[in-house]
């Protein structure tokens, strides 16, 4: 039986794995024959595994570059991380991490099924990432046994529903339709990136996208977006090499070589993920959207995929390296504010400032152009650098290490219910998600009505 639960949780903790049965079921229940659903399952397989090999190629592109910055500058603090502190937190609460997960993934599909908020969340990892934050802020808060996983399943579906549910208005824009949502909990600063670039364009007049950018004649190469994002990768990191020295490359990674070489590797690196995940992307994409119109038709009526944040990457390449770099430059801006105000300084974490500054820069560009992305992400970066200093406290002993949770959601999230654990007790935390249930039921109902009589108006017109 334990060996089951294991095969189970091992599944669904793969997103590959959790993606391919996905479009597995999605094709059998639109009755497609045995060779198609052999191909879109395997495609999509393999399209993820090409997405998450890219992430990772991104990943190792970039973990030189923390202490390298932290080295050649002489700054030491707190790196926001959520592998580092996931992995940190699984050695005590890994058990009760695994059935928080399996449970919140049904209050997902259940609140799907039943409610106005359509989202499937597929992001494995980040949902396994959740689900570890929320095992331990619960324990601070005193739950145990059946009722901390009772809660625990029962804010992370809500999460899960609620965080692509807000961003599905810009995606909209973006890909021209609602079959696709996005499942990464860094949502709450993409919508304020998509926010930014709204005020900044509030006349909704055709913006200068970040696509759209006039290079000189002799540098029209740079609007190849690999190549760029190479040339511009490569400078940062010669930066930073010399800034800290050959002596700890040389220390650090002994097989490096020497500093030139090394910074120009991890540059082109970094550029050769990016394009892997791009590709990837148009792999998923291509397989997984109408495959899950069957769970869509057949299980969770209008059901809408919610997937990783590389998902939009292809919508605009160059907003991605855009986003990524003024994410970075907030986190500079906010790295001074803290040192100069006494706050514990939050070192710029240079992987969630990539994805997260990455993706709040496409969906800036998305309502507000070139001005949004770099606003947004901006904006967004700053935010990701502050609120980890406001989680910390609620953390318990796990508050006291050198790292932390990174993006939007997750600061939030810990901060909301780490905040009534503290001041209302269990019983905060319990009338918090009672609310917020009961909120999402009233506004269900709500936009069920209007839907209906909608229905009706259109069918009187009709006849």
């Amino acid at each position: 039986m334990n060996e089951v639960i294991g095969f189970i949780l091992d599944i669904v903790k793969a997103p590959a794995f959790l993606v391919a049965l996905i479009a597995l079921i999605g094709l059998a229940l639109l009755r497609k024959p045995a060779p198609d659903m052999i191909k879109g399952t395997l495609k999509t397989f393999v399209g993820f595994l090409v997405l998450s090999g890219g992430a990772g190629i991104v990943t190792d592109a970039l973990e030189p570059l923390g202490g390298m910055f932290q080295a050649g500058f002489n700054i030491r603090g707190i790196v926001p991380n959520n592998e580092a502190i996931v992995s940190v937190a699984l050695q005590q609460y890994g058990s009760t991490t695994a059935l928080i997960m399996f449970f919140g993934m049904l209050v997902n599909i259940l609140i799907a099924r039943f409610t106005s908020f359509k989202h499937i969340f597929l992001t494995g990892h980040h949902t396994l990432y959740m689900a570890a934050m929320l095992a331990v802020i619960f324990t601070v808060a005193g739950f145990t046994d059946f009722g901390l996983i009772a809660v625990g399943a029962l804010a992370l579906g809500l999460v899960m529903s609620l965080s692509p549910f807000i961003l599905q208005k810009y995606m909209r824009e973006m890909t021209g339709s609602d079959g696709v949502g996005l499942g990464h909990f860094g949502g709450g600063g993409y919508w304020m990136a998509g926010f930014t670039g709204r005020m900044l364009n509030r006349s909704r007049a055709k913006v200068h996208s970040t696509e759209d950018v006039n290079f000189p004649k002799g540098l029209a190469f740079l609007r190849d977006s690999t190549v760029a994002i190479a040339l511009t990768m490569m400078i940062v990191y010669l930066i930073v090499a010399f800034a800290a020295g050959q002596g700890y490359i040389t220390e650090n990674y002994p097989d490096g070589g020497n500093l030139v070489v090394f910074a120009l590797t991890k540059g082109g690196q970094f550029a050769a993920g990016v394009y892997v995940i791009l590709q990837g992307v148009r792999l998923v994409l291509n397989e997984i959207v109408p495959a899950f119109k069957g769970i869509s038709e057949k299980l969770v009526p209008n059901s809408i995929p919610a997937l990783d944040c590389p998902i939009v990457y292809t919508f605009a390449p160059n907003a991605v390296l855009i986003g990524f770099l003024s994410s970075f430059a907030g986190g500079l801006v906010s790295m001074a504010i803290m040192a100069f105000t006494g706050l514990p300084v939050v070192i710029p974490g240079v992987v969630p400032h990539f994805f997260c500054g990455a993706t709040a820069g496409v969906f800036g560009n998305a309502t507000g152009g070139l001005k949004g992305s770099v606003a947004g992400s901006f904006i967004q970066g700053i935010a990701i650098s502050f609120l980890p200093i406001a989680l910390m406290p609620v953390l318990g002993s796990l508050g006291f290490a050198n790292t932390t949770f990174s993006d939007f959601d997750f600061t939030i999230m810990g901060i909301v219910f780490g905040g009534l654990g503290a001041n209302a007790g269990q019983i905060g935390i319990i009338a918090g998600l009672a609310i917020s249930f009961a909120l999402m039921i009233g506004y269900s109902i709500v936009t069920k009505g209007r839907s209906n009589k909608a229905a009706v108006e259109e069918a009187s017109v009709a006849k």
